[in-house]
């Protein structure tokens, strides 16, 4: 999984993935108000009947909120390893700083 990171001058510009997403979930919601009106019947008397989809409604945020749960974990899971390899990273660094000072080598 990589991230692009685009460059404005000095400062990277996370924001057009986070744009994108907010559109296709903004349309995501028109589609289904569209389908939620499409799917009214005409019931007796030509009063419009409402079709119940409340499961499928609670279904759809359900899968969408352990989606977001999954999410959150992985990118925990992500900083976590990130967090150690910076740190056996540093510990390197000082190890190899007290060699080149014992060795004099990089004096």
């Amino acid at each position: 999984m990589g991230w692009l990171f685009k460059k404005k001058g000095n400062v990277l510009d996370l924001t057009e993935r986070y744009k994108k997403q907010q559109e296709k979930i903004a349309d995501m919601k028109k589609e289904s108000e569209v389908k939620t009106s499409a799917s009214t019947g005409i019931g007796i008397f030509g009063m419009p009947s409402p079709v119940t989809s409340t499961s499928s409604d609670s279904n759809y945020e359900n899968d969408e909120s352990e989606k977001r749960k999954k999410l959150a974990k992985r990118l925990m899971d992500i900083t976590d390893k990130l967090e150690e390899l910076s740190n056996q990273l540093y510990h390197l660094q000082q190890r190899l700083e007290l060699l080149e000072q014992k060795s004099k080598v990089g004096y």
